[in-house]
């Protein structure tokens, strides 16, 4: 667990908190495609935004986004359009509701769009963190063993310090969630929220 956190040269990013993603009206919630361990998520990394924040830190949120093409059909990678055949026009459209972050974290003080799984993969992540001189970045969101995963490993690679918050992230299973933690542990260590707010008090 680390000792110190230094507010100013630490960002809270979160991965793919979005209505389309967990709100009942939302792409995933109308195809009935719901966990309760992602729909808890918001509340419990609302209080360390806040806390972040009040000590002169930054929120990203990073938000998965399905650029619409010909006619208004997304555009998709083949892979999710069979694992996700239920995702169609409008959904994680840019300025749509879906897209959004929820309600309980908006807004961000950086919203970043994000075509595949890392954070960082063509996207102006890495540009936000230079300007501002941030080295570290508390990671919460989903997937644990997708988005969050693949952000972590490309944080590593770009020397950006990462604390995954253990239960600031969750998967659509608790095993593949508590082996992902497992898999990353040699590369970014763990807190709780919890844990993360009393560093900050």
């Amino acid at each position: 667990m680390s000792d110190t956190i230094d507010p100013r040269k630490t960002a809270l990013l979160t991965i793919d908190l979005q209505n389309d993603f967990l709100h009942p009206e939302g792409a995933y919630g109308r195809a009935g495609q719901g966990s309760d361990a992602i729909a808890a998520l918001p509340k419990r990394i609302k209080p360390v935004a806040e806390a972040l924040r009040a000590k002169g830190g930054t929120y990203i949120s990073a938000q998965f986004t399905l650029v619409p093409g010909p006619g208004g059909e997304p555009l998709i990678a083949p892979h999710l359009k069979e694992l996700r055949p239920f995702l169609g026009k409008g959904d994680f459209a840019p300025g749509a509701f879906g897209h959004a972050l929820v309600e309980t974290l908006a807004p961000a003080d950086y919203t970043v769009e994000k075509v595949a799984y890392s954070a960082f993969y063509q996207t102006r992540l890495e540009y936000i963190l230079r300007a501002l001189d941030i080295d570290t970045l508390i990671v919460g969101g989903i997937v644990t063993n997708g988005g969050v995963a693949s952000t972590v490993r490309d944080a590593h690679l770009r020397n950006i310090h990462t604390i995954l918050l253990s239960d600031g992230c969750a998967a659509f299973k608790p095993e593949v969630h508590e082996a992902t933690l497992v898999s990353l542990g040699s590369i970014s260590p763990t807190m709780t929220c919890a844990q993360v707010m009393e560093v900050l008090s």
